[in-house]
C-alpha cells in the first residue's frame, strides 16, 4: 500500500510540473540530467590506454586502527572521501645490509688442553670437531697436540651470529703446519712447509764459573750450549774438565721468517780450548742426508759412548769395587757412578742401542737397559719416569732423552745411577771412554766432498776466532 501511495504522489507532482512549465523545457531538463548521471557512472582518468601505463605497487602495510598516520585531507575534499585518496607514507628505520663478518680466533695450546674444550671455547660443537678428525688421515694430528702448538680458527659470522668453520690452521711452528679447508661437509687438508731466512751468528764466552753461566753471560741460547757440550761430549766432560780461564767460540744460525726472528738453528762450526788443548768441529752433510761434527782432518767429534748421561749434575759417588755400602755398612761392590741432579733432569743414552729393558726393578726402582753394539750395555737407575716411546725393543741414538732423574727404588735422594758393561763385565764408565774408538770418521772416498763442503766454512770461522780474541785480549787503554 505504501509503495501504491508513492506513486501517486509522484504522479501528482509530475501533473503539476506540466501545467506549469512547458513541454519543451521539461525535455531539456531531463536530458541535463541523464547526462550528468551518466558522467557520474563512468570512471575518471584516460580510459583503458591510462590505466595500461600505470603500475601496481602493492605495500605491505598494516592499516589497523593501531598504526598512527599522519594524513590531512584536500581543502577542497568532502567528508565522504575514498580510500584512494590517502597518500601513506610509512616510517622505515634504517637497516644496513647486513653481510658476513670473518673472524679469526688464534689460541696457544697449553698444558691439560684438550682439542674438544678449545673447539668449544671458540663456539664449536663436538660435530665440528668430529667432521674434522674424520676428513682424512692427516687429521689425526689433532690426536696428538702438545704446549706450544697453535690453532687457528676462521670462522664466518653471518646475520644471526653463528657460524661455520671454514678453515682451521694447526701449526706445530712457524714453519710447519697443517691447513683444513671445508669443502661442502668434509675438509681438505694441505701440509704447512715455510722456509726461514738463517742468519749466521758468531758468540765467544770465557769460563769463569760454568759453561752454561758462561753462555747466560753472552746471551747464547742455552739449546745452543747444550749442542755444543753433546758435540764435545766424546772429549771433553762439562761438568768436571773446564776451568776457569777455558773460552769458546760458536757459530750457528738464527731463523727468521717475514723478517722476524723464530728460533735457533744448527751450530755450523764451534771451537773450545780446554786447560790449553782446543779442539774445533765443523757441521758436515753426507750425501745421505746424515749429519756429523768433524774435525778438519774429517775425525768425528764423537767418542763411541758420552763422557756422561746427564748434562747437569754432580758426581755423588764414583765407581768403587770396594765400597762400604752407606745403609748396610758392609763391603760392597758399587758398580756404577751416581749422578746428583734435580729430579725431572733428562737422561740421554750414551751410545746408540736398542732398550731391552724398561721397568722397574727392585732396587733400582724404573730402570732402563740399552744394548749397544760390540757387546757393551749401559743400564740407567732410579728414573722418576721414561720420555715418551721408551720400552723394550725400542731403538735409540747416541743423546736420545730416555728418561728423567728421580728418587725410585733404594736411592735417598734425586740421582741417576750409571752403570756400564763391556763383555758382561763392569767396568767405569769414567775411565773407560779413552779408552774405546771413536765413531766412524769421514770415509777416505768422500774426503773432497768433506773439503768441498767444509773448506770455506772453516776459514772464516778461523778469521773470526783470531780477529775476536785479539781483540779481547789487547789491554785497555787508561
Amino acid at each position: 500500500m505504501e509503495l501504491i501511495e508513492l506513486i501517486r504522489q509522484f504522479a501528482r507532482k509530475q501533473a503539476r510540473l506540466v501545467s506549469h512549465y512547458p513541454r519543451g523545457h521539461l525535455t531539456l531538463a531531463g536530458t541535463l540530467c541523464g547526462i550528468v548521471l551518466v558522467l557520474l557512472v563512468l570512471p575518471l582518468g584516460g580510459g583503458e590506454d591510462e590505466a595500461k601505463s600505470r603500475t601496481e605497487i602493492v605495500l605491505d602495510i598494516d592499516l589497523s586502527p593501531d598504526l598512527e598516520r599522519s594524513v590531512e585531507p584536500r581543502q577542497d575534499q568532502t567528508d565522504e572521501l575514498a580510500m584512494s585518496d590517502f597518500i601513506i607514507t610509512p616510517e622505515i628505520k634504517d637497516q644496513p645490509k647486513l653481510e658476513d663478518v670473518t673472524l679469526w680466533q688464534n689460541i696457544e695450546i697449553k698444558s691439560g688442553d684438550k682439542v674438544s674444550a678449545i673447539f668449544s671455547k671458540v663456539g664449536l660443537s663436538d660435530q665440528d670437531l668430529f667432521r674434522v678428525l674424520n676428513s682424512s688421515d692427516e687429521a689425526k694430528v689433532l690426536n696428538q697436540v702438545y704446549p706450544g702448538y697453535q690453532l687457528d680458527f676462521l670462522i664466518p659470522v653471518n646475520a644471526d651470529g653463528k657460524g661455520e668453520l671454514e678453515q682451521l690452521r694447526l701449526l706445530k711452528s712457524p714453519l710447519e703446519g697443517f691447513l683444513f679447508t671445508r669443502n661442502n661437509n668434509n675438509y681438505d687438508v694441505e701440509s704447512i712447509l715455510n722456509f726461514p731466512q738463517l742468519r749466521p751468528t758468531f758468540k765467544v764466552g770465557t769460563i769463569a764459573d760454568s759453561l752454561f753461566m758462561a753462555g747466560q753471560r753472552e746471551q747464547i741460547p742455552a739449546v745452543t750450549i747444550m749442542e755444543m757440550a753433546n758435540i764435545f761430549g766424546g772429549v771433553i766432560d762439562f761438568i768436571l774438565d773446564p776451568r776457569t780461564g777455558d773460552d769458546f767460540s760458536i757459530l750457528y744460525d738464527e731463523k727468521y721468517l717475514d723478517g722476524e726472528f723464530i728460533g735457533h738453528g744448527d751450530i755450523l762450526a764451534t771451537q773450545y780450548t780446554n786447560q790449553g788443548k782446543t779442539f774445533t768441529a765443523v757441521r758436515y752433510s753426507n750425501d745421505e742426508g746424515e749429519v756429523g761434527y768433524y774435525n778438519a782432518e774429517g775425525e768425528s767429534m764423537r767418542k763411541a759412548f758420552l763422557r756422561s748421561p746427564l748434562d747437569v749434575f754432580r758426581i755423588s759417588s764414583n765407581f768403587n769395587p770396594n765400597r762400604r755400602h752407606p745403609i748396610l755398612n758392609t763391603i760392597r761392590a758399587h758398580k756404577g757412578t751416581d749422578y746428583a741432579a734435580p729430579r725431572g733432569t733428562p737422561i740421554r743414552a750414551t751410545s746408540d742401542g736398542q732398550v731391552t729393558r724398561a721397568s722397574r726393578n727392585g732396587s733400582f726402582g724404573n730402570l732402563v737397559i740399552v744394548k749397544h753394539a760390540g757387546g757393551f750395555e749401559t743400564k740407567y737407575a732410579h728414573l722418576s719416569k721414561y720420555a715418551n716411546g721408551i720400552k723394550k725393543g725400542k731403538r735409540v741414538r747416541q743423546g736420545d732423552i730416555i728418561g728423567y732423574v728421580g728418587t725410585t727404588g733404594s736411592a735417598t735422594g734425586p740421582h741417576l745411577h750409571y752403570e756400564f758393561l763391556m763383555g758382561g763385565v763392569h767396568q767405569n764408565p769414567r775411565t773407560i771412554i779413552d779408552k774405546l774408538p771413536k765413531a766412524e770418521s769421514i770415509n777416505p772416498a768422500e774426503m773432497d766432498s768433506f773439503r768441498t763442503q767444509t773448506a770455506d766454512l772453516l776459514k772464516r770461522f778461523s778469521n773470526m776466532n783470531s780477529t775476536t780474541f785479539i781483540t779481547l785480549n789487547q789491554p785497555s787503554a787508561d
